[in-house]
């Protein structure tokens, strides 16, 4: 695995569709309570832009040095403007992006010290308009007759991921022989039917439960059958906190321990998830293989503040750490 992540990542080609973000951050000191309210005053001493969602994932893959587009919509403001920035610099492809009229979904976060204090959203979580949703499958489309090897699904709710346009993807994944691996947002799992694989956390997990499981390696094993059973699944990358994560298949299970010396920040761990699995699985690694890389590069992201991006020279360290 070691030669496949310094040598390899860069063949891999990768589609993120889902729902981009940027998220901002406006980090501060607090001493003293403001005398209009009874809220801190916070003096802001840095504010730093960055990449989330769907955009997060991507930018994980390219920083593990995989060929990467995403897909998905975008507004035409200032937000917007500052994540095609942060795409170009990254060297992540825009082929998939779909310019509309709603703002581009924006969290923007105030941070005293390491407590994060608010937060603030600025998005649009209707369903886009079915002409957009032609629009972004169409460029779905070319982007596997270019050769994308695996697809992500990432699902934040905001709209992008309708019942309609997975079906879409998941059927065009089957017709050009390209995993389609599913972040999961909510109860309603239905809409990724057919997806070979799927990566939700315990919580969200039990969300589709008719009894939550424990985080206990034969509960997890039961849930996520029934899940895949239910919603007709190919395989599970169960993530469990603290207990690490499983991969369930139908006919094999692996449990993979946690490699996270200390948990201080979970945001964006899943996205480090899906992004290396799906890289492995694009560079044609046996899915036990890619769980592994995946949980090692979780274990780097819970160590970190804010949402956060592996990149391959980290997986790199982690991954002779272990030896």
């Amino acid at each position: 695995m070691t030669d496949f992540v310094s040598e390899k990542t860069k063949d891999c080609r990768v589609l993120v569709v889902g729902d981009i973000m940027l998220d901002k951050y406006f980090y501060g000191e607090v001493s003293r309570i403001s005398p209009e309210a009874p809220v801190p005053i916070t003096r802001v001493v840095k504010v730093k832009e960055t990449l989330g969602g769907a955009a997060n994932v991507a930018h994980n893959l390219a920083l593990l040095g995989c060929r990467t587009i995403v897909a998905g919509y975008i507004g035409n403001d200032y937000h917007g403007e500052s994540l095609r920035k942060q795409f170009i610099e990254r060297n992540i492809s825009m082929d998939g992006l779909v310019e509309t009229e709603a703002p581009t979904t924006t969290k923007i976060r105030v941070i005293g010290g390491h407590q994060q204090m608010m937060r603030l959203d600025f998005e649009e979580t209707k369903p886009a308009v079915d002409e957009n949703g032609k629009r972004l499958l169409s460029k779905v489309k070319k982007c596997l007759e270019a050769g994308s090897q695996a697809i992500i699904l990432s699902d934040y709710g905001k709209g992008v991921c309708t019942a309609e346009l997975c079906g879409e993807i998941i059927s065009l994944g089957k017709e050009y022989g390209v995993p389609v691996i599913v972040d999961p947002k909510g109860t309603d799992w239905g809409r990724y039917r057919g997806a070979d694989y799927i990566t939700p956390n315990l919580k969200e997990l039990n969300e589709v439960q008719k009894e939550p499981a424990e985080n206990k390696d034969e509960a997890v094993v039961r849930a996520a059958r029934y899940a895949m059973r239910r919603f007709h699944i190919g395989a599970m990358v169960a993530t469990r906190s603290e207990c690490g994560l499983s991969m369930v298949r139908s006919r094999s299970v692996v449990h993979i321990p946690t490699k996270a010396q200390e948990v201080f920040d979970v945001s964006g761990a899943g996205d480090t998830v899906i992004a290396t699995f799906a890289m492995a699985l694009a560079g044609g690694l046996d899915p036990a293989s890619g769980a592994y890389l995946a949980n090692l590069a979780a274990g780097v992201v819970v160590g970190k503040l804010g949402t956060y991006a592996v990149s391959r020279d980290e997986l790199l360290n982690a991954l002779q750490t272990e030896k």
